[in-house]
Formats: C-alpha cells, structure tokens, sequence
C-alpha cells in the first residue's frame, strides 16, 4: 500500500527462483490525501477502502498465513492511520502492517537481489510517493539501508500544485530534494559501488519516456533527465506534456520524481541507473516465503529472530533470565490458549527476550524503558506494527494495567500478557526455577492457579506477589486470576 499505488501481486519461490502468478496496480494516491495536519481525508481514505475490497476476490483461494500486506510512507505519517488501518483490514480481510523506512528499503533490497542476482556492490534507489529509499548491497545482503522523505506524489504537490511547469519550480524542487538526501552524501559515495539501480514506479516510468524518445536504451542518464525537465518546462503544464511512453496515472507525479532522479545523479555523480527487475512487493513475499520454511519445514531462520538476538547483545540482556521467562510464558501459553497462532506465541517468546533491555538504560522503570526501545529501535524483519505489539507485552509486564487499557481490549493480548507477568514473578529471584511447580487451568475469562502446598510453603516472597498480581487482574475487569 503504498503512497502513490496499491499493488496486489501473488508470487511463489520454488528452488530459490521467484515467479509471478498474477499482479494488479491502481493508482490511489493515498499521499495526495495527507492535509495540513498530517490527518488522511476521507476522500482519500475512500480511494484505497474501494481499491483494497476489489483485491480481496484475487485473496480468495490463499489462507492468512499465506498473505501479508505492508503499507508504506504514508500510513507511517497520517496521525489518524489507526482508524483508517482498522477500515482497511476489514475491506481487505487480512492485517494490515505498516513497516519503517529502513524496513521499507531492506525489502526493496531482498526483491532486487533475487529477481536480478549479481555480485557486484550495488546502489539501489527506489522513489516512492512521499519516501525515497536508498540501500547498498552485494548479492543477497544490504548492507546499508536509509529511507528519506521525500517522494514524488509530495514534491509534485509542493512545488507544482498547480500542474505549472516552470524552470525557477524545478530548481526549488531540486534544491529541497537535495536538503533531504544531503545527509547521505558521505555514506552512498560512487566509490562503495560499481553499478546503480532504479527500482519501483519512478524509475520505470522515466526509463520507459527516454527509451521511447529515442534518447536512450532505457538507462536513466543526467543528460536524459536534462532534456526531459526542458520537455515539461516547454509544454507547460501537466495537461500539454506529451512524451511517447508515460502512462496517463504518472501524468501528474512526474516532475517530482524527475526533480529527485536529477538531484541524485548529479549529487551522487550516477552516470547512469539502470530500471530494477524487482521490488518492495516481490521483497515481501521473498521474507514470508523464508518464514513459512522457517515455521514448517524446520530449516532455514526466521530474520526477525537474527534481530532479537542482536538487540539482546547490544544492550546486554542476561540472558539466561530472558530464557528462563521465555520458556515458563510459553508453557503456561499453551495451557491457556493452546489454538494460538503461530505469530501471537513468536510475538509472546520475543516480549521475553526483550522485557529487560530497559536496564541499559536505568533500573528504575525498566519496564517503561524497555518498551520503548523495542517500539521505536530498528529491527529487520520487523514491521512497526509487530513492534508496538511485542512493546505493549514488554510495557504491561509488572505494575499496573491501566497503562494498557487499549491492548487489552484484546482478548489474545491480555492472555499473552497473563502469562508474561506470571512467569516474571515466577522468575523474580533471578536464579533455577522449577518449571513444574505452577500449572494454569482456563475456565472461561478465568485462570486457575495450581501448586503444591509444600511449594507455597518455600516461596513466601512469591506467593505474595501472586496475591498482589490477583488483586491488579480483579481490577482490569478483562481477567481474572484465581489462586489455590
């Protein structure tokens, strides 16, 4: 879902080949409909709800593990994407994830390398709507991945609201765009790669003018974007711009991804950029293949577990107490919802690995740190959705609910989150516990708590804690918690 075009494509990986089954575009123009205060107008909301309901028919024969939606850019920017988001998965009928930037751009990065391999150092640059991402890579790994904002659909509606093309309106585009890539001068120099590709809508585009004009084979060159920026500043105006080749949706975005194209080749010294076979859409159905094997056929590896391990190193998690939390929330899950799906247990297991990467920070409120980090730190394969979801576990996993109201009004999150706390309070000495001693029996919105005597006997400090745990699910209104 992105600034400028929905796409719909069903792909499938087989032997390490990708191939495409069907694909649909419309163009939405889902950024044109951000206004002053950052809110996406209804009109606008109204493009893509009527857009994503005639997707669903080609969704039909697919299960939900088999889809994944991904919106860009402008569900990251709309202060009222939540609204919209919840509209959305019900004309859609599926989640709806909105990913980083940097995300953005790693998928971009995986759906080029495999529809177009090489082992050359590569600069992949893809214009969307309202970001531009920017990623270095060689083979199948990035190694640099940025995403900056500003696209063609919101140059274009800067800098010629009006359709009006005039030279002093492409050099103020320019010199914006150029503020906004300026930071990456430094990191994405011609000598850190050998060869430079456009991918996605933009680049294509214009690839498509200049080989139809006779200017070039395609290649996106600094003399052919020259001549098609004295193209538009002749005609005028969108309304007379007549160039072999562009398509009538790319008529009124055109001189804002233009005006980008110009300001990187000359700031980054491209001498030519070659059109991408691949995509972020092809890069998404690339990383849900490599899950599917990672969960069915047990080879491969899930990237989003890569990242929790690495998060845990970076802010020195022990993790022999993250183990230890992990496995009891697990066990006590399966007792309490044992037809969960596989995503909301991987959501449960990475919460408690990361509940205390707060302590880098300070002691005192880990859990309000802890959260925080998780939420906003970078992590591929991670959409920022799934983010907020694992913070919100992390946020609520002592003290009281209230702060997480709103997740709760999920019945899944609040069992989650039961067992999450428990096994915390389970664990609260830090040392060997005995898995065994504690089992949960579900009735209903009731957990029944059981042990031995002799163990509550032992663990005064612990059975305390789970008195007070009671009294906090007895005042939620969503649970309850019963204790022998």
């Amino acid at each position: 879902m992105g600034s400028n075009s929905f796409r719909l494509e069903i792909g499938q990986m087989r032997e390490g080949r990708y191939r495409r089954h069907q694909y649909l575009k419309e163009t939405v123009r889902l950024g044109a409909g951000l206004d002053a205060d950052g809110m996406l107008t209804e009109e606008a909301a109204l493009r893509g709800l009527a857009c994503l309901k005639r997707f669903r028919d080609s969704l039909a024969s697919l299960t939900s593990a088999q889809v994944r939606a991904v919106a860009t850019q402008t569900l990251r920017e709309a202060r009222n994407r939540n609204a919209f988001l919840e509209r959305a998965q019900a004309a859609l009928g599926v989640p709806i994830e909105v990913i980083s930037g940097r995300e953005e751009a790693r998928l971009i990065y995986a759906g080029v390398s495999h529809l177009q391999p090489s082992d050359a150092k590569r600069l992949v640059i893809d214009i969307g709507g309202r970001s531009t991402e920017m990623i270095l890579g060689q083979g199948r790994q990035p190694t640099q991945a940025e995403s900056f904002q500003v696209g063609s659909v919101s140059l274009s509606m800067r800098y010629f609201p009006d359709g009006r093309y005039t030279a002093p309106a492409f050099r103020a585009a320019q010199i914006a765009a150029g503020a906004e890539l300026e930071e990456a001068l430094s990191d994405y120099t011609p000598g850190r790669w050998q060869e430079a590709l456009g991918s996605s809508g933009t680049a294509g585009a214009v690839s498509e003018v200049l080989a139809a004009s006779g200017k070039t084979d395609g290649r996106i060159t600094p003399a052919g974007l020259r001549w098609l920026i004295t193209e538009c500043i002749a005609a005028g105006s969108v309304e007379h711009i007549a160039l072999p080749g562009l398509k009538p949706e790319r008529r009124a975005v055109l001189a804002g991804g233009v005006a980008i194209l110009y300001t990187l080749a000359t700031h980054f010294r491209i001498a030519e950029l070659l059109p991408a076979k691949g995509a972020l859409r092809q890069g998404v159905i690339i990383d849900l293949h490599d899950r599917l094997v990672a969960r069915h056929l047990a080879r491969g590896h899930d990237l989003r577990d890569d990242s929790v391990q690495r998060l845990q190193r970076r802010f020195a998690v022990d993790r022999e107490q993250a183990r230890r939390v992990r496995e009891l929330a697990l066990r006590w899950h399966g007792q309490v919802e044992p037809g969960a799906d596989a995503e909301r247990q991987h959501e449960l297991r990475w919460a408690a690995e990361l509940h205390e990467v707060g302590l880098m920070v300070s002691h005192h409120d880990h859990h309000r740190h802890s959260a925080y980090l998780v939420a906003h730190v970078d992590a591929a394969g991670f959409s920022q959705s799934q983010q907020r979801r694992v913070a919100d576990l992390v946020l609520g996993q002592r003290g009281g609910l209230r702060k997480i109201d709103e997740a709760l009004t999920r019945d899944d999150v609040a069992w989650q989150l039961l067992c999450l706390r428990l096994a915390v309070i389970q664990c609260h000495a830090r040392g060997p516990v005995d898995s065994d001693a504690i089992d949960i029996e579900r009735r209903g919105q009731v957990a029944f708590l059981r042990w031995p005597r002799e163990w509550a006997d032992q663990h005064p400090r612990a059975l305390h804690l789970l008195r007070e745990e009671a009294e906090a699910w007895s005042r939620s209104g969503v649970l309850a918690l019963e204790l022998p």
